[in-house]
C-alpha cells in the first residue's frame, strides 16, 4: 500500500520507499485514506465453454475438437506480489471419447510365438473397444535393436538372416527371419482392423545378440513423429509389448555412439534411420516427450520383467503395467484393463512457472474426498460422466523484469485439452499513470511528480530533485544533516543527500530509523520477557507508548486489578496493594498471589469459635467477657443445618464451620462479611451431642467374653492332658514288655547254659566229619 501524501514533516528522514507500508501504519503516520492507494489482484475468465454432455447412443457424432472435458479454457490473472489469486477448474470425463491406440511390439526372436497371437489383434481389439468408444483407431510398429555391434552380429549372413544356424557343417536356416532393424512404423493409425491383421501377419521375427532391447528408441520416435503415426487430438494410448529389458542413455557407448538423443523425428520410409548416430534416450527425456504429446503408456511385459517395468512406471506419469502371458494370448484383456485404470484417474500438471511464481492445488473428488499438497493435483476412481473440480491458487512473490505478462498452461495428463492462463503483474500504482513530467514541484521541473513524490531526472538527486550529482558536497550541506556540532552526520544512521538525511534501511522491514536527523528508531525501546515494550505498546523514537491498562518504561506494568482479587472479592484480601497486576502484601504474616495464605494464623472457623459459642450457648472460654469481646458480628439463630445460608445463594464470600465444645458436642454456624464491613453469623441453636453408652449390652458382652475365654482354656487344657496320658501309657506298655523278657531269663538260667553247650558240640561234630 502506498500513499501519495507529500507532507514534508510526516516523512522527515525517511526515504521514498518508507511511504510504502501497511494501511494501519500509514494512517498512524497521519496519511488520509483518500491519498492511500491499495491496488488489488483480480481474476477474469476469457473462455468458458461448458463441458460436453455426450451420449454414445446419439446418432450425431462430434469431432474431437468439439468435445470439451475441462472448464474454463482461458483466464487472465492480475497478480499483486504476495497475494494469491484462486480460481476453480472443472473436469468431466466425456462419454464415447475418441481413442488412438498404437501397438509397439518387440520382434526379437524370443517373441516368435507372441507374433502369431497378435496377427488377429486388429479386428478382435476393434470389436472390444467399440464397447468403450465408437471412434477408435489402431496402428502397429515394431522394434529390435540398434544395427551396430555389439547389439547385433554384423557378419553378412547374419545381417541378412540373424537366425542363421551357427553350425559349420550345414548352411540350412533354422528359421526364416528378417534383417535386424531399430524401429519400423508398420501401420499408421487406421479404423480398418482388417488392414491391421493383414499387415501384421506379414511381419517376420528378427534377432539380436544381447537381452535388453532398443525399445526406448522406438518409443521416442512414436512420441515425436505425430504426422507419421497419425496421432489425433484425442486419447492417445501406446502399448509397449516385450519380454526383455531395455537400453537407456549411456548404453550407446558400447557401440561407439556418444551423441545424446536429440528427441526429434528421424523416420524415412517409416524406418528409424539414426539409431547408429544417436544414443538411446534417457528416462527423463522420454517422460518429457510423452507428456508433451499427451501419450499414455501401457507396458505389456512378461512376469519375469514385471519388477523392472513397475519401477519404470513410477517414473512415467499416466502409465500402467500389465502381465503379458508367454504367448500374448491375454493382450486384449490387458489393454482393456489398463485403459480403464488410466482413464479413471485425472492428474493435473502445469508448464514452467515464471521466476517467483508458485501454484498450489486442492482437489474436490467423488464422494466429497478432498486432497491437498501433491494429492491436490489428482482424483481417482472417476467413471464416465463423473465431474470433479480443482481449486487452484497462483501467487507471485515479486515482479518480473519490466513487468511483462507471462503465459502458463495447466492440463490433465494424457489429455489434449489444456487451460491457458495469462499472468499480468501489478508492479506500479495507478497514480504513476498520472505523473506530471517537468513538474514545478520538483525544483523547477527537474523531475516527474507522481504518487506524491518526485522521480528525479537523470543527474538530479534530493527529495525534490534540488541537487545535481555533479555538485561536490560541501560542509554547509553536511552541517544541515547534524543535530548539533558534536554529533555524527544523520546520527550515523543515514546518508546526507543534498543537505537532507535519508535514513538507512534495516534488514527487518518492520524496523526503521526516522526523524530529521535519523535520531529516532522503533526498535531500541526497553524490553520485557524478550518482547519490545513487553508486547503491550509501540516503540516511537526509543520510547514505549503503552497500550491502555499498561504503564512502565517497558509497558510491563498492568493496571488491571482482576488478577489481584482474592476469594472474598477484596483486592489482595484487604491485606496488600495491587502493583502491576501482582499483590504486594503489607502484613508480613500473609503471603500468596492474593495475600490469602497465613501459615501462622488460625482459620476463620477457629478464629470466631469462642465468640460464637459464648453468644449462642453461653459457654466456652469467653463466656465471662462475651459482651465485651464478641459484639463485632450480628448473630442469627436457625433451627437446623438446612436453614444455614449456602455459598451459591449469596453474592459475598461465606464460610461454613463445624466446631466442638468441652463436652464433645458439635455446633454449626456460618461466617460472612457483607458489603466488606457488616459481619454476619448464622448458628444452629441446638448442640449435637453424642449419646451415652448402653450399659447392658456392654456388661453382657464382657460376661460372655469371659465365659467363652474360660471354656476355650478348659478345652485346651483337656486336649493337652489327653495327649500327655497317651504318651505315658505307650511308655508303660513298652517297659512292661521288657520286664517280662528279663523275668524268663532269671527263672531258667540252666536252660540257656545247656542250650549253649549242645550247640557247641554239634558244631564240632559236623566240622570233624
Amino acid at each position: 500500500v502506498i500513499t501519495n501524501d507529500i507532507n514534508k514533516k510526516m516523512w522527515q528522514g525517511e526515504s521514498k520507499s518508507a511511504r510504502c507500508d501497511e494501511i494501519k501504519s500509514l494512517i498512524t503516520k497521519g496519511c488520509t485514506k483518500a491519498k492511500i492507494e491499495n491496488p488489488r489482484g483480480s481474476t477474469s475468465i476469457n473462455k468458458n465453454k461448458p463441458v460436453t454432455n455426450r451420449k454414445k447412443d446419439i446418432a450425431e457424432k462430434l469431432k474431437p475438437d468439439q468435445i470439451t472435458q475441462i472448464q474454463p479454457q482461458k483466464l487472465t490473472l492480475n497478480l499483486r506480489s504476495g497475494e494469491a489469486q484462486t480460481f476453480k477448474l472443472k473436469f468431466k470425463r466425456a462419454e464415447d471419447y475418441p481413442i488412438d491406440l498404437y501397438y509397439l511390439m518387440d520382434l526379437s526372436f524370443s517373441m516368435k510365438d507372441d507374433l502369431e497371437n497378435v496377427k488377429n489383434l486388429g479386428t478382435d481389439l476393434m470389436r472390444e473397444m467399440m464397447e468403450v468408444t465408437s471412434d477408435f483407431k489402431i496402428g502397429f510398429g515394431s522394434f529390435v535393436e540398434k544395427t551396430v555391434m555389439p547389439y547385433i552380429s554384423t557378419t553378412p549372413a547374419r545381417l541378412l538372416n540373424p537366425c542363421t544356424s551357427t553350425s559349420t557343417s550345414t548352411n540350412t536356416n533354422t528359421d526364416n527371419c528378417t534383417s535386424p532393424f531399430s524401429y519400423k512404423n508398420v501401420l499408421k493409425l487406421t479404423e480398418n482392423g482388417e488392414e491391421f491383421n493383414s499387415l501384421v501377419s506379414k511381419q517376420q521375427i528378427s534377432g539380436n545378440l544381447d537381452s535388453p532391447e532398443g525399445g526406448f528408441d522406438a518409443i521416442m520416435q512414436v512420441a515425436v513423429c505425430g504426422d507419421a503415426i497419425g496421432w489425433r487430438n484425442v486419447t492417445r494410448l501406446l502399448v509397449f509389448s516385450t519380454d526383455a529389458g531395455f537400453h537407456f542413455a549411456g548404453d550407446g557407448k558400447l557401440g561407439g555412439i556418444v551423441l545424446p538423443n536429440d528427441g526429434k523425428c528421424h523416420l524415412e520410409n517409416n524406418m528409424y534411420t539414426m539409431s547408429h548416430y544417436y544414443d538411446y534416450p534417457s528416462i527423463a527425456h522420454l517422460v518429457q516427450k510423452l507428456s508433451d504429446n499427451n501419450i499414455q503408456t501401457i507396458f505389456a511385459v512378461t512376469e519375469e520383467f514385471q519388477p523392472v517395468y513397475k519401477e519404470l512406471k513410477n517414473l512415467i506419469p499416466k502409465s500402467a503395467v500389465g502381465t503379458l502371458s508367454s504367448n500374448s494370448s491375454n493382450v486384449i484383456k490387458l489393454i482393456i484393463d489398463s485403459y480403464n485404470s488410466l482413464s479413471s484417474e485425472v492428474i493435473l500438471e502445469n508448464g514452467k512457472l515464471p521466476e517467483g511464481v508458485s501454484i498450489t492445488y486442492k482437489s474436490i473428488c467423488k464422494n466429497g474426498w478432498v486432497g491437498t499438497g501433491e494429492n491436490g493435483r489428482k482424483c481417482s476412481n472417476i467413471s464416465i460422466g463423473d465431474e470433479v473440480s480443482f481449486e487452484i491458487a497462483i501467487k507471485s512473490e515479486n515482479c518480473p523484469p519490466q513487468g511483462k505478462s507471462e503465459t502458463i498452461t495447466i492440463k490433465p495428463l494424457g489429455f489434449t485439452e489444456n487451460v491457458e492462463i495469462i499472468l499480468n503483474f501489478i508492479c506500479e500504482c495507478e497514480c504513476s499513470k498520472d505523473g506530471k513530467p517537468l513538474s514545478e514541484m520538483c525544483h523547477n521541473g527537474n523531475g516527474t511528480f507522481e504518487c506524491g513524490a518526485c522521480r528525479c531526472n537523470e543527474g538530479r538527486i534530493g527529495r525534490l530533485c534540488e541537487c545535481s550529482t555533479d555538485e561536490v558536497r560541501s560542509d554547509d550541506l553536511d552541517a544541515n544533516c547534524r543535530k548539533d556540532n558534536g554529533t555524527d552526520i544523520c546520527s550515523n544512521n543515514g546518508d546526507c543527500v543534498c543537505g537532507t538525511c535519508e535514513c538507512k534501511k534495516r534488514e527487518n522491514p518492520e524496523e526503521r530509523y526516522s526523524g530529521k536527523f535519523c535520531e529516532c528508531d522503533n526498535f531500541n525501546c526497553d524490553r520485557s520477557n524478550n518482547k519490545l515494550c513487553g508486547g503491550h505498546g509501540r516503540c516511537e523514537c526509543r520510547v514505549c507508548i503503552c497500550d491502555a491498562n499498561y504503564t512502565g518504561s517497558a509497558c510491563d506494568c498492568s493496571l488491571d486489578t482482576s488478577t489481584c482479587l482474592a476469594a472474598n472479592k477484596q483486592i489482595c484480601n484487604g491485606r496488600g496493594t495491587c502493583e502491576c497486576g501482582v499483590c504486594k502484601c503489607t502484613n508480613p504474616k500473609f503471603q500468596g498471589p492474593t495475600c490469602e495464605i497465613c501459615p501462622t494464623c488460625p482459620g476463620v472457623c477457629a478464629e470466631h469459635k469462642d465468640c460464637v459459642q459464648c453468644r449462642a450457648f453461653e459457654t466456652g472460654e469467653k463466656k465471662d467477657t462475651c459482651e465485651k469481646d464478641c459484639s463485632y458480628f450480628n448473630l442469627i439463630r436457625v433451627k437446623d443445618r438446612d436453614k444455614l445460608p449456602q455459598p451459591a445463594d449469596q453474592s459475598y464470600p461465606l464460610s461454613h464451620c463445624k466446631e466442638r465444645d468441652a463436652n464433645d458436642c458439635w455446633f454449626y454456624y456460618t461466617y460472612a462479611v457483607r458489603n466488606h464491613t457488616e459481619r454476619e453469623v448464622y448458628v444452629v441453636d441446638t448442640l449435637e451431642c453424642p449419646a451415652g453408652p448402653d450399659i447392658i449390652p456392654i456388661v453382657a458382652g464382657v460376661v460372655a467374653g469371659i465365659v467363652l475365654i474360660g471354656l476355650a482354656l478348659l478345652l485346651i487344657w483337656k486336649l493337652l492332658m489327653i495327649i500327655h496320658d497317651r504318651r505315658e501309657f505307650a511308655k508303660f506298655e513298652k517297659e512292661k514288655m521288657n520286664a517280662k523278657w528279663d523275668t524268663v531269663r532269671r527263672i531258667t538260667p540252666a536252660y540257656y547254659s545247656l542250650a549253649e553247650t549242645v550247640k557247641k558240640k554239634l558244631t564240632f561234630v559236623f566240622t570233624k566229619e
